[in-house]
């Protein structure tokens, strides 16, 4: 799920290759996906949108999200594959941090749905983008551990369980609901396998992630590991902190009050450069009690992929920090 706020079209996120393989079926229970104009839109990814499907019956029964492969590219048969692969993945995960699946059928239309738990109507990036427009500044701390620790587990399962790479970790792709009650990440769609070496298994693979989260070995075509998903997860927690897009912060801080963009006025060089490094942090505006998640951005944020934590090590601090009497006291001490 995207935000919907104005950035350069190079930063939206790729399409991966699809491989090709048999469709998934439909669930057993026929179900019936409205019309896009007959459900309330989520959000929107490279070729498809997000709806919100009210169910309907004589039970109580809980909303699904409905992906939904957008009009322009109804006719692009490798946005329909994707869906379907990414309908394969999500089918065999369950964990309570990942989006659940729910359906993979057709929509009257005749068009093909991704049929999902509802995480929640807003992302991550939705509410940056919300507490930036009011004038806030970083999210209370005991937020972003929460986010924090919630992520690591979904991304715990994910790398040590089901050997995959999310492969595209960003604000965009966790949906929050309530005031933060549940936080899901979702958007598996291009998600790579992992041997015991948490390494990717094909060598012909392509990592995709979105430019300004993705990490220098994906950027100069090294070596892809699970360290991916921890370098994007690091500034996940750094977006939270900065409000901001990384390696965009010196632009968010020239058009928050003009919402056009001036390709004129980008430094394309520079953000280039910039691009597979630790973006800079203001600690001393964030103060003490940010300790702890700074450290871990900074661990995170290693250009060397050995050098980072695995998303195991991090659940296992953060939950011993989470049961700590007093939140500003302690640190993370990943060797």
């Amino acid at each position: 799920m995207e935000s919907s706020r104005k950035i350069p079209d190079v930063f939206k996120t790729p399409c991966k290759p699809a491989k090709t393989k048999s469709p998934i079926s439909a669930c057993v229970t026929p179900v019936t996906i409205p019309a896009s104009p007959f459900m309330k839109k989520l959000g929107c990814g490279t070729g498809v949108n997000v709806y919100l499907m009210n169910r309907s019956g004589k039970q109580i029964h809980s909303p699904w999200a409905i992906k939904k492969i957008n009009n322009k590219c109804a006719k692009t048969n490798v946005y329909e594959k994707r869906l379907s692969e990414e309908a394969k993945v999500l089918k065999d995960l369950q964990h309570p941090n990942i989006v659940g699946f729910r359906a993979f059928t057709t929509a009257k239309d005749g068009s093909k749905c991704l049929a999902m738990e509802y995480g929640g109507e807003q992302s991550l990036n939705d509410q940056i983008e919300k507490r930036r427009a009011e004038g806030l500044q970083a999210f209370p701390a005991v937020i972003i551990e929460k986010v924090a620790l919630h992520v690591a587990r979904g991304l715990q399962y994910l790398h040590s369980e089901k050997r995959l790479l999310h492969g595209d970790m960003k604000s965009c792709n966790i949906v929050i609901k309530g005031d933060f009650e549940t936080i899901k990440i979702c958007d598996i769609g291009v998600c790579l396998q992992l041997d015991e070496n948490m390494q990717v298994t094909d060598p012909k693979a392509h990592y995709i992630g979105t430019e300004p989260w993705n990490p220098k070995e994906a950027l100069e075509e090294g070596i892809i590991t699970d360290k991916a998903d921890i370098f994007a997860y690091g500034l996940t927690l750094w977006e939270m902190m900065t409000l901001s897009v990384p390696h965009l912060e010196m632009l968010d801080s020239e058009t928050d009050n003009d919402d056009s963009f001036d390709e004129d006025d980008f430094d394309e060089d520079a953000y280039f450069e910039r691009l597979g490094t630790r973006p800079p942090l203001d600690t001393s505006t964030l103060g003490g009690a940010y300790q702890r998640m700074v450290e871990l951005f900074c661990l995170c944020t290693e250009e060397d992929p050995t050098k980072r934590p695995s998303a195991a090590h991090i659940v296992q601090v953060l939950e011993f920090n989470s049961q700590l009497d007093d939140k500003s006291s302690g640190a993370i001490e990943i060797d």
